[in-house]
C-alpha cells in the first residue's frame, strides 16, 4: 500500500463501515421507524394547523356577527347606509365559511 494519510484511511474505513451498516436489518428497521414517526408527526401538525386556523376564522366570524348586529341597529335608526350592513354580513359569512371548511378538512384528514 502506498503512503496514504491517516485521514484518508479513516475515510475509507468509515465508508466501508457505512455500507455494511446499510445492509443490516436493524438499519432498515430504524429507518422505517423514523420515516413512520415523521409521517405521523407531520400529519398531526397538519391537523392541528387546520383546527387552529378554523378556530381563528370562527372567532373572526363571531366578531363579524357582533359588528353586523351593531351596524343593523345603526342602519335601522337611519344613521348609516345599508352597504355597511351588507359588508358586515359578507365578512361574517366569508369567515364563517373559512372556519367551518377548515374544521371539515381537519376531520377528513383523520
Amino acid at each position: 500500500m502506498a503512503n496514504i494519510s491517516t485521514g484518508r484511511k479513516l475515510g475509507i474505513a468509515a465508508r466501508i463501515a457505512g455500507q455494511q451498516v446499510k445492509r443490516t436489518r436493524t438499519y432498515g428497521a430504524v429507518l422505517t421507524g423514523v420515516r413512520t414517526t415523521f409521517r405521523h408527526f407531520t400529519g398531526v401538525i397538519g391537523q392541528l394547523w387546520l383546527e387552529v386556523t378554523g378556530f381563528v376564522f370562527v372567532a373572526f366570524a363571531v366578531a363579524g356577527l357582533v359588528g353586523t348586529v351593531r351596524e343593523y341597529g345603526v342602519y335601522h335608526a337611519g344613521k348609516a347606509p345599508g352597504s355597511r350592513v351588507a359588508a358586515a354580513v359578507g365578512f361574517t359569512l366569508m369567515f364563517g365559511w373559512f372556519g367551518i371548511s377548515s374544521f371539515v378538512k381537519s376531520r377528513r384528514k383523520k
